[in-house]
């Protein structure tokens, strides 16, 4: 019965996206003017795992729902992994139009987590791109039971990133996003507390509604002994007026910026691979200006 309604949920879900008009096509077409800013390089605040450029507006909040389910190359037994789910429930909030805030908590690891985010560059006529900085705490809570002596600073984790952008066209954005993170404890046998990454992505529009998205973080300074993988993403994104609904297959369980940047543990060449979807739902809590 969880897979069938899982199945039917997905299906009326994506009927219901394609039915409805682009209500953002006009605007996504549109040429800048000299003073106006470019809008819609992605559809939302997110890419596949990482966060993408976009902020919300002023009063604007996000509920966000992001699942993935077991690997693929699990077996019929385990229904090619959808016998197993992760997910994480999260909120942002935008206290102006460049800045905002949220939180969330994800099943995998027991994980709390938070974030500011600040859009510095619009891309326009006469700025070629976006630039957005994004810091993210998160707690650990997992470790709660598997090192209970730990003090709570020691089950932290912290990450510094820039997201750059750039819309060439009302169908081509691409991104990279330069990422510092810091573990407080980590396994000195595999891993590093400071890790360096470069992530690449980008959303091809290939309907009024629907675009292809995909995304790699190439991790620069991991442990050589690591057992972990540099963590890729693609997927199928549909858009309405007040939902982005993408379905996506990533080699990565976690779903805040350390799971995915550390500890993507599958092969995603060898087929582990996690089905999942990423669901936003924006509401307009305050008149915007």
């Amino acid at each position: 019965m969880r897979i069938l309604f899982t199945g039917l949920f997905s299906l009326v879900l994506v009927q219901t996206v394609l039915a409805q008009d682009d209500l953002l096509n006009e605007l996504d077409n549109k040429e800048p003017s000299d003073t106006e800013l470019t809008i819609g390089t992605f559809n939302g605040t997110r890419m596949v795992n990482g966060h993408s450029t976009e902020t919300l507006y002023r009063g604007s909040l996000e509920f966000i729902i992001t699942h993935r389910f077991g690997t693929l190359n699990s077996g019929g037994y385990n229904l090619w992994g959808l016998d197993d789910a992760s997910i994480r429930l999260g909120l942002e909030y935008g206290i102006t139009d460049r800045l905002g805030v949220g939180l969330g908590r994800s099943s995998f690891d027991k994980t709390f987590d938070y974030y500011v985010k600040y859009k510095a560059l619009q891309q326009s006529k006469h700025m070629p791109i976006t630039l957005t900085a994004l810091g993210t705490a998160s707690y650990n809570a997992s470790m709660n039971v598997e090192f209970p002596t730990l003090t709570t600073q020691e089950k932290m984790s912290y990450v510094a990133q820039f997201l750059i952008s750039r819309k060439f066209s009302s169908r081509l954005s691409l991104q990279v996003a330069p990422v510092y993170l810091h573990q407080a404890t980590v396994d000195q046998d595999i891993a590093v507390n400071d890790l360096f990454s470069v992530g690449f992505g980008g959303r091809m529009k290939v309907t009024k509604s629907m675009a292809i998205i995909g995304e790699y973080y190439l991790r620069v300074n991991e442990n050589e002994n690591t057992p972990y993988y540099d963590p890729i993403g693609v997927g199928v994104e549909f858009e309405t007026g007040g939902h982005v609904f993408q379905l996506v297959f990533t080699n990565s369980r976690g779903m805040v910026e350390r799971s995915f940047l550390a500890e993507t543990e599958g092969n995603f060449f060898k087929g582990d691979i996690h089905f999942g979807f990423n669901i936003t739902r924006t509401f307009q809590l305050a008149r915007n200006k």
